[in-house]
């Protein structure tokens, strides 16, 4: 889900191509996830991570100093940057850690609850005013993200709790994204974030089994890397190469094509993780997960559509924001950090 800016007018004949990008590229993130769940069960999840931190330094660093400015190397908002990648690494080491508990379907749709925390975090911090339509889809898509984890029952997984605080850390580094606006290009932001994360995610992992002691059904995220060999080395870059064409069709997506018009489809990442999750684990969605995730889906969707409404009458657009899980978030070169005008 993204949370909507005006864009310049884009010809209409490239929408069809920016929602094939946008699709194209939930298929490989939900691959990606896929990999993850199967991976954890012979690698930890720190040297995963750090796995694709390499693979995108390898692509992004070396065409970022020959696309030259505006993309750069060094920059003064480095400290957003830094704090971006923190909580993309706790976060995500949490939403990766929830894997081998719960299924696919249901981790990623507990995580989407990150759109909508991120618009009350806007209204809360950054004084955007909401209306009754966005606040009535807020209260129904927390509802769904309510119904998906089932507390109170018999069947409820403490490991639900982890892609909700992943979400949460998640939402708090779109605020940070605002804050950078059109300072800096997709490219560059995209980079800092995923590499530092690769990076902070050791000594995250090494303070974890420092501090206690990691059992057996948690040996995914026990300090060790015993399992890599030559051998595995395709896989691991597979997953990191998969991650990055799904990010650069994202951001290609909304260049070429109106947000308005793509961003909903960023919801297709729900139903295509269900589907690979039958198909690769044999993973029967719960009834309270389809139900929350049909619940979320409107409501994201919704408040869309609230958005392009309402962005025809803003003088100043925000920054739009992708929040495929492991995705970096797309920062629209040109976009402003200003808030918006109030939105019903």
């Amino acid at each position: 889900m993204s949370t909507i800016a005006t864009t310049a007018d884009t010809p209409a004949s490239r929408t069809p191509q920016g929602i094939a990008a946008i699709i194209l590229g939930m298929l490989l993130f939900v691959f990606q996830d896929a990999m993850m769940k199967s991976l954890l069960g012979a690698f930890p999840v720190w040297p995963l991570l750090l796995v694709r931190a390499v693979v995108c330094s390898l692509v992004m660093v070396p065409l970022i100093l020959y696309l030259g400015p505006p993309h750069r190397i060094l920059t003064p908002l480095w400290p957003l940057h830094l704090a971006r990648a923190v909580l993309f690494a706790f976060g995500f080491s949490l939403y990766y850690a929830a894997f081998p508990f719960m299924t696919l379907a249901a981790v990623s749709t507990i995580f989407f609850a990150a759109p909508l925390i991120t618009a009350v975090f806007a209204s809360v911090f950054l004084k955007e005013h909401i209306g009754i339509h966005r606040i009535s889809a807020l209260v129904l898509g927390f509802v769904g993200v309510i119904i998906a984890m089932k507390p109170g029952a018999g069947s409820f997984q403490w490991a639900s709790v982890l892609p909700l605080i992943c979400a949460c850390s998640y939402a708090t580094s779109q605020m940070l994204a605002r804050r950078i606006g059109h300072r800096e290009t997709a490219m560059v932001a995209g980079a800092y974030t995923i590499i530092l994360a690769g990076l902070l995610v050791l000594p995250l992992g090494w303070t974890l089994n420092a501090l206690f002691d990691i059992g057996a059904q948690a040996a995914h995220l026990r300090w060790s890397w015993e399992a890599f060999t030559y051998g595995t080395l395709p896989w691991l870059f597979l997953l990191g190469a998969v991650g990055m064409v799904a990010w650069t069709l994202l951001s290609r997506a909304y260049q070429i094509a109106d947000v308005g018009a793509v961003a909903p489809f960023e919801y297709a990442y729900l139903p295509l993780a269900a589907a690979l999750g039958y198909l690769a684990f044999d993973e029967v969605p719960a009834w309270n997960t389809l139900v929350g995730m049909a619940l979320i889906i409107v409501s994201g969707i919704y408040i869309a559509y609230r958005e392009v409404v309402n962005a025809r009458h803003s003088i100043m657009p925000t920054v739009e924001a992708s929040f495929a899980p492991g995705n970096p978030g797309v920062v629209p070169e040109g976009h402003e950090a200003d808030p918006p005008p109030e939105r019903q």
